[in-house]
C-alpha cells in the first residue's frame, strides 16, 4: 500500500476511532471485543479505501464498524442478531453538571440506570439510538449505515425512546400503565 494511501487513511479515518469503539461496544456490549471489531473494521476501511468517495468518511467508517459488529455477533451470538426490526434506545440530554456531591451521585445512579435500559434494547433500536443520540449522526447518515429508509430510522427511534421512557418509569407508575 502506497504511503500517500495510507497518509490519507490515518488522516480522514482515524480521528472517528472513539465513535468507532463506541458503536461496536454498545453493539457487542464488551469492551475487550469492541476492540476486536474495531480492529476488523479498520483493517477492511484500509483495504477497502480505494473505494471511498469522499465526503465525510465518519458515516462510511460506522457502516464498516457496524458489519464487522454485526458479523462478529452472527458468529458468537447469533441469537442477538436476529431480534426484530424495531428496536433501540434513545440517550437523554444532560443537564447543567452537578454542584455537590448528593447530586452527582444521583446523575451516576441514573446514567448506570439508562445505560443499563439502552443495553437492554433490541440490537436495532440500540444502533439507532446510539448513532443519533451518542454519536449524533443525521438521519440520513444512519439510513446510509444501516442500509434502511430514513423512516425505518425515525420508527426505530421512536419505538426505542417508548422502551426507554417505559423501562425508565417509576416502579410506581409502571405498574399503572
Amino acid at each position: 500500500m502506497h504511503e500517500d494511501v495510507q497518509a490519507r487513511f490515518a488522516a480522514s479515518v482515524l480521528p472517528h476511532l472513539d465513535a468507532a469503539y463506541n458503536l461496536a461496544r454498545w453493539l457487542v456490549r464488551d469492551a475487550h471485543d469492541a476492540q476486536d471489531v474495531v480492529q476488523d473494521a479498520l483493517v477492511r476501511a484500509l483495504r477497502h479505501f480505494d473505494g471511498f468517495r469522499g465526503g465525510d468518511p465518519r458515516p462510511w467508517l460506522m457502516a464498516i464498524v457496524r458489519n464487522a459488529a454485526f458479523a462478529w455477533l452472527g458468529a458468537r451470538r447469533p441469537g442477538e442478531v436476529d431480534v426484530p426490526d424495531d428496536e433501540l434506545d434513545a440517550a437523554l440530554a444532560d443537564g447543567a453538571p452537578p454542584s455537590n456531591p448528593e447530586a452527582l451521585a444521583i446523575r451516576r445512579a441514573e446514567r448506570r440506570e439508562i445505560d443499563a435500559a439502552i443495553a437492554a434494547l433490541p440490537i436495532a433500536f440500540r444502533e439507532a439510538v446510539v448513532l443519533r443520540e451518542l454519536e449524533e449522526l443525521s438521519y440520513r447518515d444512519i439510513a446510509r449505515i444501516t442500509d434502511v429508509p430514513i423512516g425505518t430510522v425515525m420508527s426505530r427511534l421512536s419505538r426505542a425512546r417508548h422502551l426507554l421512557a417505559v423501562a425508565l418509569r417509576p416502579e410506581a407508575t409502571r405498574s399503572l400503565a
